[in-house]
């Protein structure tokens, strides 16, 4: 699948899922505007799609800084004059306890990454996509959804919330062009899996680089599932 002449936005891509994600949609040819809150991240994500003979531009921000998000569409517009691909893959775990303890700063913290920054990512960049010959926008979501667990209060409570916006999303873009999905990776070794999960041997886990080529084939002009959550792991 070429994507060659594409620009593609990965929040999230200093590593674990949206590095990976990033790296596979570079691979194919997109041109790949990069976010993450470290520079230094970021500057591991660039060299690794440079070395893979990919090209991106770096775009260091915190997404709980609502006025950088809702720059990110001008400033892509100013630069690239398009874009085509949006995945939203930044997410916060903020902290496990039970739903009564959760601090008020915390539930703050979670919400403003997990669903206010799509939110303001949609409203930043979806005239973009809807300008775009086939705009693709991609939410990674969390199986957590369908299985709420104890002490994941605000992280389920958050990815549930992105999962009904996204989908309110997609039913009213359903006419267009653009397709918007969901993406379920399922359980994939990564730095917020290994606070969550402390015990765990993440080697028997799926890398972010098995799950990367699912969510960028949901970026495909040719993809044509609109509106669904599509579990991307390897495994079942």
């Amino acid at each position: 699948m070429d994507l060659s002449g594409r620009v593609a936005l990965v929040t999230g891509a200093s590593r674990g899922i949206g590095a990976a994600t990033a790296l596979e949609l570079a691979r194919r040819g997109a041109h790949v505007v990069i976010t993450a809150r470290t520079q230094g991240g970021l500057e591991e994500t660039d060299d690794r799609i440079r070395a893979a003979g990919g090209a991106a531009t770096l775009l260091p921000l915190d997404l709980a800084d609502v006025d950088a998000i809702d720059a990110i569409g001008p400033s892509v517009l100013d630069r690239f004059g398009r874009l085509d691909i949006m995945v939203s893959n930044a997410g916060a775990l903020g902290v496990l306890t039970p739903v009564p303890h959760i601090l008020p700063k915390d539930w703050t913290e979670v919400i403003a990454v997990n669903v206010t920054a799509a939110w303001r990512l949609i409203r930043s960049c979806g005239p973009l996509l809807l300008a775009a010959e086939a705009g693709r926008a991609v939410f990674v979501t969390s199986r957590i959804v369908q299985k709420p667990t104890a002490y994941w209060g605000a992280y389920g409570a958050t990815k549930a919330a992105l999962e009904h916006l996204a989908l309110t999303w997609a039913a009213e873009t359903r006419t267009t062009p653009l397709r918007v999905n969901l993406a379920d990776p399922g359980p994939v070794a990564s730095r917020l899996r290994r606070v969550g999960f402390p015990g765990e041997d993440q080697a028997t886990l799926p890398q972010p680089s098995d799950v990367a080529p699912g969510i960028a084939d949901l970026c495909s002009p040719t993809e044509t599932r609109h509106a669904e959550v599509i579990r991307v792991s390897p495994r079942p």
